[in-house]
This record gives structure tokens, sequence and C-alpha cells, in this order.
């Protein structure tokens, strides 16, 4: 990354339980200059969470009058809670030079490309649906009637990976997270993003 350039943001979608947060946790462990963005949700707080590390947990109040006042990057209600992204706490970010990664939803994906920030997507896929619906009852203690609709938002979602700029497909942890990490560094790597640094190397073959 340039020293001294904007941040560069990051969008990782995928249906519930495709893992897409645990790799992003782990890459954020492994790359410098990488935070992953913690959201504002109105739900309360699950045993073993804690705020301001899982979430940031507001009231719903709160989040109306944010939302009124346009403090949201994007903003979703999923089932029956409202999530979403400081536009504020993210121009921090990526005005330090840290990069940062949204972990959201489709919809909140749209929110963000219809702002008209720059973005570079990621939609992680599970290796098929039967496979998902057996991670989400592994995992759940969702009703019969909460799995149904966890699984019809996810074949709602998936419709959309065609406009994402990346997929990767989480069959293993440790291989999607390799994937995921190279595209982190290939956009680092850009020219664009690389130019003061570019230049100011080519100036030292001018000079010499």
């Amino acid at each position: 990354m340039s020293s001294g350039a904007r941040g560069q943001l990051f969008i990782v979608s995928a249906p519930s339980g495709t893992g897409k947060t645990t790799l992003v946790e782990r890459l954020v462990r492994e790359l410098p200059r990488l935070r992953m963005s913690r959201s504002y949700t109105s739900r309360g707080i699950r045993p073993g969470e804690a705020e301001g590390v899982d979430y940031n947990f507001i009231s719903r109040e709160d989040f109306d009058a944010r939302i009124a006042a346009g403090g949201f990057l994007e903003w979703a209600d999923v089932f029956g809670n409202y999530y979403g992204t400081s536009r504020a706490d993210t121009e921090r970010v990526l005005a330090s030079g840290d990069d940062l990664i949204l972990v959201i939803d489709v919809q909140g994906a749209r929110q963000v490309r219809a702002s008209g920030i720059p973005a570079t997507t990621v939609f992680v896929l599970p290796p098929s649906a039967d496979i998902l619906e057996q991670r989400l009852r592994g995992r759940s203690r969702d009703t019969e009637e909460q799995m149904r609709r966890r699984l019809e938002t996810a074949e709602a979602e998936v419709g959309d990976v065609g406009v994402y700029d990346y997929v990767v497909v989480n069959d293993d942890l440790d291989v999607a997270g390799d994937r995921l990490r190279g595209i982190v560094l290939a956009e680092r790597a850009r020219t664009a993003r690389m130019q003061a640094d570019a230049d100011r190397i080519v100036r030292t073959f001018r000079s010499s």
C-alpha cells in the first residue's frame, strides 16, 4: 500500500452460515493495516457477546435517529433487528490509510454501491445449498420456521453473485482464506494504488 494513501474499502457478503465472518476475522489477524468494520445493531446482546467487540449495541430509538440523520452508510432490517455500518466510522478508518472490510448482506452492499463510494466486493458461496443447510442446522437453535426463512433468504441472496467483483467458494476454510487474502493483496498492488511509490522509484532510475 502506498504510504499516505487513503485506505481501500472491501465488502464481503454471503448467506448466513457460509462462514464469511470467520474468514474475515482470520484475514484481519494475518494482514497489517486491515480492519473489520464493527456494525451497529438494535438487537439485544447474546450470551458470550461483548459491547464494542461483537457489535455496537444501541436502542431501536437511537438507531432510528441515526437513520434519519444519515448516519449509516448502509443499514438493513434482518429478521426483525436493525444492523448498520456507521458512515463516520468508515470514513475515519479509510482516512487513516488503513483498509476496511464490511461484512454485510447483499441489501447493504447495494446501498454502498448506490452511494458511489469505491469498493471491492467479494461474494462467499457455500459448496452447495444442501451443505449450507447442514451447516445452519448444525449450529443453530432456530425453529423450523426460522430455518425456512434463512434458507429462502439465502436463495434470494445468491442471485446477486453476478454483480460482485470476486467469488470465493468456502469449501475448505484454509483454501477459502487463501483466496480471500489473495484478492486483498492483488487489489493493494494495483497500479492506481501504488502510483506514488512507483513514481518515486522510477525517478531514482532517471536521476542515476
